[in-house]
């Protein structure tokens, strides 16, 4: 066990306020990628409408990046590991701009595929080391902290990324959207140029061994298997968010943003207290939140019709609470079990978190075809009632202080 010390993880030499700054960017970074990942889910209708595609073949544009997304995480594992951080994270993020900006200038489905199918790989290689460098600048009893911050960028992502994608679709185009977030990603780099400490490098001699022992893993098998069911079953609803809203009785264009700026929000503050609590009460935390996710799943698909906007809006924000817990919980519970093995523990789990949002916009659309998007919302909830079964059946997580080895 290393010692506890607040700035034994941090790197030489990086001031109090600096640290955290660097954490922050990492934040804006998490920002960044992830509504690159989900702006289409605010712009089905519009990309469709362009291109002439149904909704659901414009869906396939989530399902495709993430799943190469998963395979280049694993491949992060295996052939990053002794990359040096600062630099890889600064590149990763300029080819996101460039995907992005490729995005919007394609003047066909094929070429927006790939497009995106570029801007994948980037997301893959970015998501395999952000945890775990995040963990590396933190004080070890602070990694939870950390990585509430940085998933704070993925909560941001709801709250302002999708919500103002989709209002840039709707005043102007669905291509200014994608050359906004382009702009961002370049601006992102800028600042990890200035604020990033310099980060040392995997102490692993053998990537392939390390990735191999992870593999071998029940423990983290256990928790890689309950984030599979409960991101599946939120990206299988979440996908299809857009056009269910649309459909609502009485719903406007309007409130369709509103909603989705709420849904976001409620994730903001979720992460202010995870942060607060996950590093002392992590498994109740989780188990609670993946709960609330269930809960307003089965709402929405049972009785969504019938319990008109306000009802919806109280449904997505608890949805939208649960699932910003979720993302940092089960980030945060597989860097305390995988301690010294955190970069390919973390690449694994993003390999199977993106494999995730692959399958659950795949099953959504699939579920779509079939039945409406009532069903799709039950499926959803589904998903999260099979992951708290899942959590409930798993050992109780390791200390924060145990977390604090080096990743």
């Amino acid at each position: 066990m290393t010692s506890s010390s607040p700035q034994s993880n941090a790197p030489p030499g990086q001031s109090g306020w600096r640290m955290w700054l660097a954490i922050v960017i990492l934040g804006i970074g998490a920002f960044t990628i992830v509504t690159t990942e989900l702006a289409p889910i605010g712009l089905l209708s519009a990309i469709a409408h362009d291109i002439g595609r149904s909704e659901s073949a414009v869906g396939l544009t989530v399902t495709l990046y993430a799943w190469i997304g998963a395979f280049s995480a694993l491949l992060a594992a295996v052939a990053l590991g002794r990359a040096p951080r600062k630099p890889l994270l600064i590149g990763l993020m300029l080819c996101l701009a460039l995907s992005n900006g490729a995005a919007m200038l394609a003047g066909s489905f094929g070429l927006l595929l790939a497009a995106r199918a570029c801007g994948a790989v980037a997301h893959g290689l970015f998501w395999a080391v952000i945890a775990a460098s995040a963990a590396q600048i933190a004080p070890p009893r602070h990694v939870g902290l950390a990585t509430s911050i940085v998933f704070g960028g993925v909560s941001a992502a709801s709250v302002l990324g999708v919500p103002l994608a989709t209002l840039i679709g709707q005043e102007s185009n669905w291509r200014i959207a994608f050359g906004a977030v382009g702009a961002l990603s370049v601006l992102t780099a800028f600042g990890m140029l200035a604020v990033l400490p310099r980060l040392e490098q995997s102490q692993a001699r053998d990537a392939r061994a390390a990735l191999g022992a992870v593999l071998r893993r029940a423990d983290l098998w256990a928790i890689y298997l309950a984030t599979a069911f409960a991101v599946t079953g939120h990206f299988a609803a979440f996908t299809f968010i857009e056009p269910f809203l649309r459909e609502a009785p009485g719903m406007q264009a309007t409130m369709v943003i509103a909603l989705l700026f709420g849904f976001g929000a409620a994730g903001l503050a979720a992460n202010f207290l995870t942060g607060i609590f996950i590093d002392r009460y992590l498994r109740p935390f989780l188990m609670l939140a993946l709960a609330l996710m269930t809960l307003s799943l089965m709402v929405l698909g049972m009785w969504g019709t019938l319990i008109g906007a306000a009802g919806i809006g109280a449904m997505l924000v608890l949805w939208g609470a649960a699932i910003s817990a979720i993302f940092v919980g089960f980030q945060t519970w597989i860097l305390r079990t995988a301690g010294a093995a955190a970069m390919p523990a973390s690449a694994v789990y993003v390999a199977i978190f993106n494999a995730a949002i692959g399958s659950g916009a795949m099953l959504g659309a699939w579920v779509l075809s079939l039945s409406g998007f009532a069903a799709v919302m039950i499926v959803g909830g589904l998903g999260g009632a099979v992951s708290i079964l899942l959590v409930a059946a798993i050992g109780r997580p390791a200390s924060a202080p145990q977390a604090a080895l080096q990743p």
